[in-house]
């Protein structure tokens, strides 16, 4: 099974990524969804996407839950019955999940691409990434910016959120692999640590509330 990778994030917290490299008949070997989820899957035109779908029901085996064990709310936010905190990312071929017994959790994986750089205007100040030595560098420090927010926007779990105007990320250097962030929706503020790595022109980013 192609486990990417597994990392321990402290001893309540871990994730696991996978690399999406098996059909989809290999794939379903052991798994067996619930009706709602095999009602989504019968909905998904994307063999890359069923494929990857069916990559995080093994993710999920790994840590001993079946499919039975997951839900969504009504904002489609997972959750596991017995109270962990789960969150679930996809992107081309990767795929991960985070599981934490303690922390709200929230992991998002990203593909390095040019595209962000028409997009970025959307979601962070752009001037304060000019600085940067070069192109490269500059989609680099974009896509973790954008990690970060899509996983303190799943971590929060509600819509009306602005990527823009609710959530902050402090700069960071590249070396350091983490940061912090928080978000102030409606008076409320709340702070987040925030982690990522880079592998194969992707990037993942995982935030666990404070």
């Amino acid at each position: 099974m192609p486990v990417y990778k597994f990392i321990t994030v402290n001893k309540d917290s871990f994730f696991a990524v996978w690399k999406v490299d098996e059909s989809e008949d290999d794939l379903w070997i052991g798994i067996q969804l619930t009706d709602h989820c095999q009602t989504r899957f019968n909905g998904m035109k994307s063999e890359l996407h069923r494929r990857a779908f069916l990559s995080i029901r093994h993710l999920l085996a790994l840590y001993g839950y079946e499919d039975t064990d997951l839900y969504y709310n009504e904002f489609g936010k997972p959750h596991l019955k017995d109270g962990n905190y789960i969150s679930i990312t996809h992107s081309h071929h990767f795929t991960a999940i985070i599981i934490s017994k303690t922390e709200e959790v929230g992991i998002d994986i990203e593909k390095n691409r040019e595209k962000i750089l028409r997009i970025a205007h959307k979601f962070t100040p752009f001037e304060e990434y000019r600085t940067l030595a070069n192109t490269e560098a500059i989609i680099r420090k974009l896509t973790i910016v954008w990690g970060a927010k899509e996983s303190l926007y799943k971590i929060y779990g509600q819509q009306g959120i602005s990527f823009l105007h609710h959530i902050n990320v402090a700069d960071f250097s590249f070396d350091q692999n983490q940061t912090t962030a928080e978000i102030l929706y409606h008076g409320d503020v709340s702070h987040y640590d925030v982690h990522f790595l880079e592998f194969e022109g992707f990037t993942l980013v995982y935030a666990i509330k404070k």
